[in-house]
């Protein structure tokens, strides 16, 4: 069986035989398979009356721990993205009833972001939901299969840098 990928290289290998192209085999592949995940995400999400990145919000200050709330620099490092894009975030979330500022009590200027009662009982009605989700999205792969991918993903990951979530 043959994937679009497998497609490419083949184009490849007529048009430049003497390229080695077996690097597009793996990232071609990793990068297609991120795009396809991404979409089935933000399907699942969006059944759910949800964004992608408020699920990565609430499900970032639900791992945090009790009191369930992170200044605004830690959220902006998990989310990797800019303080304009988490500021407007954060804002939409606190309307819909499912965050809220509170003063920062180690620095005047700066507000930590909570989980109310209702965004605590949406992550974690949800999470189970989300894992399950993700489990169909992963069936194809047998036991044996998904370790040795989760190694493989790890391996390259670490060789990258990507060691953190700060």
């Amino acid at each position: 069986m043959a994937d679009a990928v497998d497609e490419l290289i083949a184009q490849w290998g007529r048009e430049r035989p003497d390229l080695d192209v077996w690097p597009m085999g793996i990232v071609g592949r990793v990068s297609r398979l991120s795009r396809v995940f991404d979409r089935q995400l933000r399907e699942f999400f969006t059944e759910h009356g949800l964004e992608y990145f408020e699920f990565d919000v609430l499900a970032t200050l639900r791992r945090s721990g009790p009191p369930y709330e992170l200044n605004a620099g830690a959220l902006l490092k998990a989310a990797m993205v800019t303080s304009g894009a988490i500021t407007n975030r954060i804002d939409k979330m606190e309307r819909k009833g499912l965050v809220e500022r509170t003063p920062d009590p180690d620095d005047r200027r700066s507000v930590r972001v909570r989980l109310t009662p209702h965004g605590h009982e949406l992550i974690d009605r949800l999470v189970d939901l989300h894992v399950e989700n993700e489990k169909r999205m992963l069936a194809a792969l047998d036991p044996e299969q998904r370790e040795q991918f989760a190694g493989l993903l790890r391996h390259l990951l670490e060789a990258a840098g990507d060691t953190s979530l700060k």
